[in-house]
């Protein structure tokens, strides 16, 4: 009963949301998450940690006003996130496009497919992904993702078909991604990576804004098994109603020694390159979990 109840809301809210008004559910929704973050203090501590990482100052010297704007503006970020990706389904192509650019970068993409052997975009929880995976689709790019398998399978399927209905192919985390993602890359397509965040708790360990942390090795594994071609990207929201995204050149990932040796030393050049893609705009980087131990 309880699952079923889940489905139906999380149906109902992303129906609600897919026809309300535009800019009028991204107005509403950032204001419940600004709410909701006021009232979540295990939440807004984790974002406002993870904000001091991403804006490079200790917490003992840190600007406690400077701050808190930034986080207030980190759950507004994470409301229109959630408003504006149910909304992508009821768009049109054409209208995703006038709103969505790829201001640095796309030359790396173009040049990667021209290499044939595929590409693997390393992407932090920034901005929406969504927009950016939509926007790949349009210009015939597509792209393949992962992502955890909800409870209960009814919810998963339903989530996967609206991320598909945008353009983008939704495999679930599990065993048989692996496979899936060389075949992807097999077939000179583009496999999408979330990698700021150790989910299934086996990452390399990396240095990442000053401390030891965990994140996926992932791409950096796929990258040296397959010799595709490594970027990082984020995908910004703003300004107004327009979304733009940042490529970076392809990172180095060819086979020099051991492969966990070779795994850990790419992931660590994954991890830099989200750093700087975070430090564009901290207060869009939607990690509420605890990410740093200190």
């Amino acid at each position: 009963m309880a699952s079923r109840a889940r489905v139906a809301l999380y149906k109902t809210l992303g129906t609600l949301l897919e026809r309300l008004p535009e800019r009028f559910d991204v107005v509403v929704v950032s204001r419940i998450a600004r709410t909701v973050g006021k009232r979540s203090p295990g939440a807004r501590a984790n974002l406002r940690t993870n904000i001091e990482h991403a804006l490079g100052v200790p917490a003992a010297s840190a600007d406690d006003e400077l701050v808190e704007r930034f986080v207030e503006r980190g759950f507004e970020s994470y409301g229109r996130y959630w408003a504006e990706g149910a909304k992508l389904p009821a768009l049109r192509k054409a209208t995703i496009s006038k709103y969505f650019q790829v201001a640095e970068g796309l030359e790396h993409l173009h040049d990667a497919k021209s290499r044939g052997k595929g590409i693997i975009i390393a992407l932090p929880h920034i901005g929406s992904w969504e927009w950016g995976g939509s926007f790949l689709d349009s210009i015939g790019l597509g792209m393949t993702a992962v992502a955890e398998e909800l409870e209960p399978a009814e919810l998963f399927a339903w989530f996967k078909e609206k991320r598909e209905k945008i353009g983008i192919r939704i495999e679930p985390l599990n065993e048989h991604a692996g496979t899936i993602l060389l075949h992807t890359l097999k077939e000179n397509g583009v496999v999408g990576l979330l990698c700021d965040r150790d989910l299934q708790d086996n990452g390399v360990e990396v240095e990442f804004f000053g401390e030891q942390v965990r994140i996926p090795a992932g791409p950096a594994t796929l990258a040296l098994r397959t010799g595709a071609t490594l970027v990082a990207a984020a995908c910004y929201s703003g300004p107004g109603r327009g979304h733009f995204a940042v490529v970076t050149p392809p990172i180095a990932a060819e086979r020099q020694g051991r492969l966990r040796e070779d795994v850990t030393r790419v992931t660590q050049g994954v991890a830099v390159a989200l750093e700087g893609l975070i430090r564009r705009a901290p207060e869009q980087w939607h990690v509420l979990q605890p990410r740093f131990d200190s």
